[in-house]
């Protein structure tokens, strides 16, 4: 008879306001996925298959206590993810210094029978942009910061580089975390400024993408992922691309922030963000397409900044290029 695995929950970092609480998160089975560093070939690949193949606790009543005390309590869906939305005055009165407000998730104990990881206890945080913040930071992740491959023949090298590379034997793309902290410090040289990651990858990549950004210290912002989607899903399909839902909503929720979108010329960052800066011009400052070196490629992104003004529009080569036009702009030092 096989034995029951542990149960984890994987409360992944969010973002609301003063007055909004919102947490999402998924129940999972534990299958011990190790990060360790200096991982050989066969190891990760294991690790990949683990997170993919996920088993999720579906129906799990689950339950949130803030920092005060105050608990709340919602059930997971068919794929083991839950969702708190809940109105709460004054939450800003318990983010630290650059707008983190703490939780944690746990089962309720009388409704589970397997035995539970961290003794039942899973921390978790929430983004509330501080009134100081100049603007917020929205970026991709993949050929952006992280080598992936996205515009590679049949996109080979994204598997091979997810497959068998070890978070730790990956490198960001050169300059980047030095212009992303040059941006979370802006102008008034604060770490207040907002990050906020968006990515195509299934939320089944979750820990090792953030594992990636921890490493190289970049500037810690939720990450937006994805629903893994199998041909026998019967849910209905998104109406809109995933990085342009997540992104009209993070402007619908502050509509008071100005942003900066950062993405790469290998797929469709460019349709997306020049068609977001057409429908909110007052709110974002400035797009950087970092250049994948794909010919045809560039050649489609060169017509469509050509023809946009809406929005300072640029595709660079290095980030020493985005930080000199940044620092031109007014938005760091």
């Amino acid at each position: 008879m096989f034995r029951k695995k542990a149960l984890r929950i994987n409360a992944y970092l969010g973002y609301g306001t003063k007055t909004l609480f919102r947490a999402t998160g998924r129940a999972l089975e534990d299958e011990n996925v190790d990060f360790s560093t200096n991982q050989g070939t066969f190891k990760t690949l294991r690790n990949i298959y683990k997170q993919l193949e996920s088993d999720e606790i579906r129906k799990a009543e689950i339950e949130l206590q803030l920092s005060d005390g105050r608990k709340f309590e919602t059930t997971t869906d068919q794929e083991g993810y839950y969702q708190f939305d809940l109105e709460i005055p004054n939450l800003n009165e318990f983010v630290d210094y650059e707008g983190w407000l703490s939780y944690t998730i746990s089962y309720k104990e009388n409704q589970i029978s397997q035995k539970i990881s961290q003794q039942n206890l899973f921390p978790s945080q929430m983004l509330i942009p501080s009134n100081q913040a100049e603007f917020g930071i929205i970026s991709d992740i993949d050929d952006t910061i992280l080598h992936t491959g996205v515009a590679s023949v049949l996109k080979w090298r994204v598997v091979a580089n997810t497959l068998f590379k070890n978070y730790d034997k990956r490198l960001p793309i050169e300059g980047t975390v030095d212009f992303y902290k040059k941006l979370h410090l802006g102008k008034n040289g604060m770490p207040i400024n907002p990050f906020f990651y968006v990515s195509n990858s299934p939320w089944n990549l979750y820990d090792y993408l953030n594992a990636f950004l921890k490493k190289h210290s970049f500037p810690k912002g939720p990450i937006l992922l994805r629903d893994f989607r199998t041909p026998f899903d019967k849910t209905p399909k998104p109406k809109l691309p995933h990085k342009q839902s997540e992104i009209l909503s993070l402007l619908e929720m502050y509509p008071n922030l100005k942003f900066i979108l950062i993405g790469d010329s290998g797929e469709k960052d460019a349709d997306i963000y020049t068609k977001i800066a057409s429908q909110y011009p007052d709110q974002i400052l400035a797009i950087y397409l970092r250049n994948v070196q794909h010919r045809r490629k560039e050649k489609r992104i060169k017509r469509i900044i050509d023809s946009f003004t809406t929005t300072p529009i640029l595709l660079v080569n290095t980030s020493v290029e985005a930080i000199d036009h940044a620092r031109k702009s007014g938005f760091i030092d």
